[in-house]
């Protein structure tokens, strides 16, 4: 599964973001990177392989900032390349986006947007959300989401960031995990809880079909159709190694108990609310079922 993260607030970014990103390395991953909005520039590094790989590009050349979001990427659509690696930008550079799960729908997006001529740099069907939300951009990041939360399909959690509003980062889940952490004039996003603990044991739960703005000063959170909602924050009291294994004695239990989330995660971006299996990608010609050599259950 893929990690993400996300920072707001008064620290590097770059370093917040490389910690969190370490500490979701047990999640498995083939590449990192990251985005940070400096003043009005969108500044992004990333790679194929390990952390340390990332760490070396910005050891070279640092990312300045106080606002970013970080991305380990395990391969669904498009090889392990750093192409491929998260995070993905539209045509101008100005939105980026970080994004676990699948779009069912990326290619008939994406079709969209080859119409209109453009050239894509990744094989990702996050590539193609940063599009979406491009285009639905009318001077508000979140409406942007929404918008594009309306015409894609399938289970993700994703993260998006402009240089058109610093100091300002937008993200929604449909099935995948994300959670928000609460610091004192700064706020954190992940995929996972460990990820925020160094900083802050101050949760907020982000639910399916709820978008988060958050910004230095805390995170509002809003159903698809914009109603408020309200929820107070939880206290984490996990030791570190505690936290590692999510709140469990040991990474055993951890595994059992996280199989029915993991399964909901796996195919809820195929199961429409009728309970039709959607299969979006897959070419379903006359020849399909003959040149089947083997099946996998």
């Amino acid at each position: 599964m893929c990690g993400i993260v996300g920072y707001v607030g008064q620290r590097a970014a770059q370093s917040v973001l490389v910690d969190g990103l370490r500490t979701l390395e047990y999640r498995g991953y083939d590449s990192a990177g990251l985005a940070i909005v400096d003043g009005d520039q969108m500044q992004v590094a990333k790679a194929q392989g390990k952390l340390s790989r990332l760490t070396a590009l910005l050891d070279e050349t640092p990312l300045p900032g106080n606002v970013g979001i970080g991305h380990t990427r395990w391969a669904t659509h498009g090889v392990p390349s750093d192409a491929n690696a998260h995070p993905h930008s539209d045509p101008t550079g100005d939105f980026v986006v970080v994004h676990n799960g699948i779009i069912e729908n990326y290619l008939a997006l994406k079709e969209h947007f080859v119409e209109l001529g453009h050239d894509f740099g990744s094989d990702t069907d996050t590539e193609v959300l940063a599009y979406v939300i491009a285009e639905e951009y009318d001077g508000d990041l979140k409406n942007a989401v929404r918008k594009a939360m309306a015409r894609a399909t399938g289970a993700y959690a994703l993260v998006a960031m402009t240089a058109k509003e610093p100091g300002r980062i937008v993200a929604a889940r449909m099935i995948s995990p994300l959670i928000v952490g609460l610091g004192s004039d700064e706020t954190f996003l992940a995929s996972d809880i460990p990820a925020v603990l160094p900083y802050t044991n101050n949760i907020l739960v982000v639910e399916d079909g709820e978008i988060v703005d958050v910004t230095a000063d805390g995170a509002n959170i809003e159903t698809l159709d914009g109603t408020p909602v309200e929820r107070d924050p939880f206290v984490v009291d996990w030791d570190p190694g505690r936290a590692e294994k999510n709140g469990y004695d040991h990474f055993m239990l951890k595994e059992i108990y996280e199989q029915p989330d993991v399964i909901e995660q796996t195919i809820g971006g195929r199961i429409s609310s009728d309970g039709s299996v959607e299969l979006d990608g897959v070419d379903w010609g006359e020849d399909f079922a003959v040149n089947l050599e083997k099946i996998w259950i």
